[in-house]
């Protein structure tokens, strides 16, 4: 989506999935476009309605926990557009795991038994519960690949001092206690997840996207036990699927490898899979709201001269 410069914009950045517009240095425009990443790469193709899908569901999730920290959304005038704060943002990602899966499980399973400072169990089997949700961060890179980072060098490098690094702590763990809730009522199990987070002056704000298909992984409740029991692959709504497609075509983002060609019908399963997942966790049905770039441009303006009254 390429659009003409919107009233007071500074600056603007485009992201692996979104592209963010500064507005007088107070607020950001952000739109969810539907491209897809993994591995830090973009993939070729676009996958329809999976900016509204994400977009939504961020907007949703931020509603339904915004008692426990302030968060940077104002409004959303589009279905994949959402306004709100410029934060000055802490350049860690909050990745917090309730289950050994994904890059924890790979890392596992290579003999590692340390995950950014966390030391694990011997003995746990993939998609296992740890005793306790854990917190594992990762750099925000601006280019290439995020890097895991332990507490103690974040606040060496000064990442976050130490009292700050308490309140994203804190927040990070009741976030995600909040979103298992709302998973749970679903018949889902959030998996693990990731959170950002600015600040506006001494005030930390819950920055960009949660819970979604992008940031989140989750599980059907319904038959884990027995899966787990017998060891089988658990059915899981996330792109993790993505990624293990990528990796059996032998691509991981890794110097030298091609990314393989998606045909349409693994483009349309992707943007299924998204849908589904977008009418699991909220729980009603999802409704296409395709808008031409000029639509969206003009209800992104409207919005902005409100907010500016």
């Amino acid at each position: 989506m390429k659009l003409q410069p919107f009233p007071h914009q500074i600056n603007e950045y485009h992201g692996k999935v979104r592209d963010v517009y500064f507005i007088d240095n107070e607020l950001l425009v952000m739109i969810a476009s539907d491209r897809i990443s993994a591995f830090d790469v973009i993939l070729p193709n676009p996958i329809p309605f999976k900016g509204q899908v994400l977009n939504q569901i961020a907007a949703y999730m931020l509603k339904a926990t915004d008692d426990i920290c302030p968060n940077w959304l104002l409004s959303t005038p589009a279905p994949n557009v959402a306004i709100g704060k410029k934060c000055e943002p802490f350049k860690i990602e909050m990745v917090v795991r309730g289950n050994l899966v994904g890059h924890a499980w790979r890392t596992y399973q290579s003999g590692a038994r340390t995950l950014c400072g966390v030391n694990l169990a011997e003995g746990l089997n993939e998609n296992d519960y740890f005793p306790t949700p854990i917190i594992t961060p990762s750099t925000k890179a601006s280019e290439g690949h995020d890097e895991d980072i332990s507490e103690t060098a974040i606040i060496a490098q000064g990442l976050a001092n130490a009292a700050d690094w308490d309140i994203l702590k804190k927040y990070t763990l009741a976030l995600f206690e909040r979103g298992k809730e709302i998973a749970a009522k679903q018949g889902l199990i959030l998996v693990d997840t990731k959170y950002e987070f600015g600040k506006i002056g001494d005030t930390i704000y819950l920055m960009d996207e949660i819970h979604t298909p992008d940031s989140s992984r989750y599980f059907y409740a319904a038959g884990f036990e027995e899966r787990q029991a017998k060891k089988e692959k658990q059915k899981q709504l996330s792109k993790e699927f993505v990624r293990e497609w990528l990796i059996e075509n032998n691509f991981m983002g890794k110097e030298g490898q091609t990314v393989p060609t998606m045909n349409p019908e693994w483009i349309d399963t992707i943007s299924k899979r998204y849908i589904e997942l977008y009418e699991q966790v909220i729980g009603a049905p999802f409704k296409p709201e395709p808008k031409t770039d000029e639509e969206t441009y003009d209800l992104i303006c409207a919005e902005l001269e409100r907010l500016s009254k």
